[in-house]
């Protein structure tokens, strides 16, 4: 969701000090100055503001925007979806439809969804006849696919549109979404072509459009997933992607600011998900007992790890008492591996969110991080060995060869396991973000350590 620029946009400490601003009127009451603040506010940056503001701010400010229809349908495209729940579902459906007047019908239907079934239902009755069964069709689509972001006021002219008719037509349109492109359809709203404005306003009067047409369009169907429209967008080059059925009939269009949106939402929860904390983007708005809630489930993989790495330690609780010494070097084996294993799946994961990597291209891939398993182990179990032999003179003389030999093993395993969990679940139609938090790291604690003791047991003499 996209507003329109209303003003400069707010960087660094501008924030912090137009929040002090609000904040003082808001204690004086200064309704009149509030008003001419808020106008001069633009959207994204009143958005950023709501997320500081207190209940009773959020309250006060909203109902000083809700004034103006223009400023609040810019403003709720621009809100965090915890916030539109917040500030609209204490509303009577009558005053939300005032407020949904202006917004794309694809912006609206991403708010319906937001609040209660109730509450859409009422509001979907109370708008238009028309307009309401264009939002429940938007609605029925997943909220992830294309057709959940699309926006239905897309521009088109038939094949036999003459060049000006069609450029006053442009001229004319009031609810179009962003003409960067004229889509060009058949008699039974096929799409069968695309033109420029640029070709447009150069081309002749009376040249149909089907004559100056670009006829291999670029496409998406409404059913697919709105990380592959946008991948397809970055790679084209486009600033709109046009969403047909599979009998090419035109259904509506996706616009660059919604791909921005899109790569930013997927990336941030492809990012939470590598944490361990869920995918919920807007955790920061959450409760405490909801963040607990959010969390608990993945930091389970994480106990789990540690409960059998810990088993794993006791069970060469006899060597760790002859060889004290080796206590010493279980955190760096465990931490050394994690990083390197989160590495590798990090690489992986991203290279699968933007397409860079593709399922034939794998077996590469795979050596190429066990290679630099290898390498990265080599130089620092060269490193560690060292160290073990001029810190712990007393200790046995093998102790360096089997904390160096270790962690060379262990980094090999780290990469191996960081590169093929990610892989293998994509293979499964699982979202592979999952593998860079706790799954992957766990697991390689404790095949490091097991790795660690087996090679203690095999190469000092006094155990």
């Amino acid at each position: 969701m996209t507003a329109r620029p209303t003003g400069q946009s707010m960087l660094g400490s501008e924030v912090a000090v137009l929040l002090d601003t609000f904040r003082r009127l808001l204690r004086r009451k200064a309704s009149a100055n509030l008003r001419r603040l808020i106008g001069k506010t633009h959207a994204a940056d009143l958005a950023l503001l709501f997320r500081y503001f207190n209940d009773p701010e959020k309250s006060a400010v909203f109902t000083l925007v809700r004034e103006n229809r223009e400023t609040t349908g810019e403003l709720l495209s621009e809100l965090d979806e915890t916030l539109i729940s917040e500030l609209l579902s204490p509303l009577a459906p009558s005053e939300v439809v005032t407020m949904l007047e202006d917004i794309g019908s694809d912006d609206v239907a991403d708010i319906l969804n937001l609040l209660e079934d109730e509450q859409a239902k009422a509001i979907l009755e109370t708008l238009q006849q028309v307009e309401s069964e264009e939002l429940e069709e938007l609605m029925a689509y997943a909220e992830d696919s294309a057709g959940g972001i699309m926006s239905v006021d897309v521009f088109s002219l038939s094949e036999s549109t003459k060049a000006m008719d069609a450029i006053t037509a442009i001229q004319s349109s009031e609810k179009a979404e962003m003409v960067f492109y004229l889509y060009v359809t058949d008699e039974e709203s096929h799409l069968t072509g695309v033109v420029s404005l640029r070709d447009l306003v150069t081309a002749a009067a009376g040249a149909e459009l089907k004559t100056i047409m670009e006829h291999d369009v670029v496409s998406v169907t409404a059913e697919m997933d709105q990380e592959e429209v946008a991948r397809m967008v970055s790679r084209y080059n486009l600033l709109a992607i046009p969403v047909v059925q599979s009998d090419s009939t035109l259904l509506g269009i996706i616009t660059v600011d919604d791909v921005v949106d899109v790569i930013r939402e997927e990336a941030t929860e492809d990012f939470l998900q590598m944490a361990g904390i869920g995918k919920d983007k807007e955790i920061l708005m959450k409760s405490t007992f909801d963040n607990v809630k959010l969390r608990l489930p993945w930091l389970f993989a994480s106990w789990i790890g540690g409960t059998v790495a810990a088993y794993v330690i006791g069970a060469f609780e006899t060597i760790l008492e002859s060889v004290i010494t080796l206590a010493a070097f279980i955190p760096v084996i465990i931490g050394m591996g994690g990083n390197v294993g989160t590495q590798s799946s990090t690489i992986i994961v991203r290279g699968f969110a933007t397409g860079r990597l593709e399922l034939s291209r794998l077996g590469s891939v795979i050596w190429k991080e066990m290679r630099v398993g290898l390498i990265l182990g080599i130089f620092y179990g060269l490193l560690l060995g060292g160290v073990a032999m001029l810190k712990f003179v007393d200790a046995p003389p093998e102790l360096g060869l089997v904390v160096g030999l270790s962690i060379c093993v262990s980094m090999i395993i780290a990469t191996s396991i960081g590169t093929l969990v990610p892989i293998l679940l994509r293979k499964l139609d699982v979202d592979p973000a999952i593998a860079s938090g706790p799954f992957v790291t766990t697991s390689i604690d404790v095949l490091g350590i097991l790795a660690y003791f087996l090679i203690a047991i095999s190469l000092i003499s006094t155990i």
